[in-house]
């Protein structure tokens, strides 16, 4: 198995809607249009899935999400498949999806997070397919910091390409923006200054491998399954390691640190160069931080560990491409990850 890059997108070409998990509520179609009309206006053509429902914690049933999903991902006029957003429960798509035929058909690009990787994520390890770990469609519409990279100029990069993504050294602390109110807005609010953190002590770090990770809170729930084994696409892929990355969504300390130890356990980090760790507002603990909580389950790896990287919940958003050759630095005065697409 060799990493699978679908062809970068060019205008006129198809790029997919569907919801595999969450939909889209009838109060928040306004905002699902603005990001529509944003990828129409850059020249491609947008397909509505209907699979959209945002009355439930779902779409639709898993039979149909599912349906919709591979139709999208095995139709050769279909470029790229983005859902409004991620969910909670995508996890009962994975039986119902043929990853045979996926890994027969031409790549797709399949690009979210959050609960997506727990689709995206599987689709990398079980099929060679690049995908992309990035902002979801109704993120699409924000003005991109200087540094970082949209998953549309991803998608659009030819085979080979590299590119390097910097720090824009201010995130978001305050939630998120209300897009009934707002469904046009257009710029995140960056309202505190701040870095990537080294959590394993001090020094320089500098590492590559092939990247793989996401949402601990999905992924977690896959640990030591078929659809999680890293080990064996390092084999595959990546003989000299990995540049695994995590991100905590909501959860609080004591279970972001339990989940990370089920991970390690199953071996999901047994070939990491490095580990990035995605910043989180999710809450510590009266005895554990965020932080500690990483330490706690994956010190023991002794390899760097870097945290507050722009790949979470927290804008803004520094796409990271599943089965990518990376390579990461950082030091005192200089913290980037490039990647390339070989």
């Amino acid at each position: 198995m060799t990493i699978r890059y679908p062809s970068p997108l060019r205008p006129g070409d198809r790029v997919g809607v569907t919801s595999p998990s969450s939909g889209v509520a009838k109060e928040m179609r306004e905002r699902l249009h603005v990001a529509v009309r944003d990828i129409q206006d850059r020249g491609y053509e947008v397909v509505v899935g209907r699979c959209m429902d945002g009355s439930g914690h779902v779409s639709a049933s898993a039979t149909e999400r599912a349906g919709e999903l591979m139709s999208m991902l095995t139709d050769p006029t279909v470029k790229a498949v983005v859902p409004p957003w991620g969910g909670e429960t995508a996890i009962d798509l994975l039986p119902l999806l043929d990853f045979d035929r996926l890994r027969d058909a031409e790549p797709t690009w399949l690009v979210g997070f959050s609960d997506m990787s727990t689709l995206i994520t599987p689709l990398t390890l079980l099929t060679g397919t690049a995908t992309v770990h990035g902002n979801n469609l109704m993120d699409t519409p924000y003005r991109v910091p200087e540094g970082l990279r949209s998953w549309l100029d991803i998608v659009t990069a030819p085979p080979g390409h590299r590119f390097t993504q910097t720090p824009p050294g201010r995130h978001r602390t305050t939630g998120f923006d209300d897009f009934v109110a707002h469904p046009e807005i257009r710029e995140y609010t960056l309202d505190s200054p701040g870095t990537w953190t080294r959590l394993d002590g001090g020094g320089d770090v500098e590492a590559e491998g092939r990247l793989i990770g996401g949402c601990i809170e999905t992924l977690c729930n896959l640990a030591g399954t078929t659809y999680l084994d890293g080990s064996a696409f390092a084999r595959a892929e990546s003989p000299d390691g990995l540049l695994v990355y995590v991100e905590a969504s909501g959860d609080d300390a004591f279970t972001i640190c339990r989940n990370l130890h089920g991970m390690r356990l199953a071996g999901f980090f047994d070939r990491a160069n490095a580990v990035l760790v995605g910043r989180t507002n999710a809450p510590g603990n009266r005895t554990l931080s965020q932080h500690e909580a990483v330490l706690d389950a994956l010190g023991c790896l002794d390899v760097p560990i870097i945290a507050d990287v722009e790949c979470g919940h927290v804008p803004p958003y520094m796409p990271i491409v599943n089965g990518a050759y990376g390579h990461v630095v950082h030091t005192s005065t200089r913290s980037e990850l490039t990647q390339t697409l070989h």
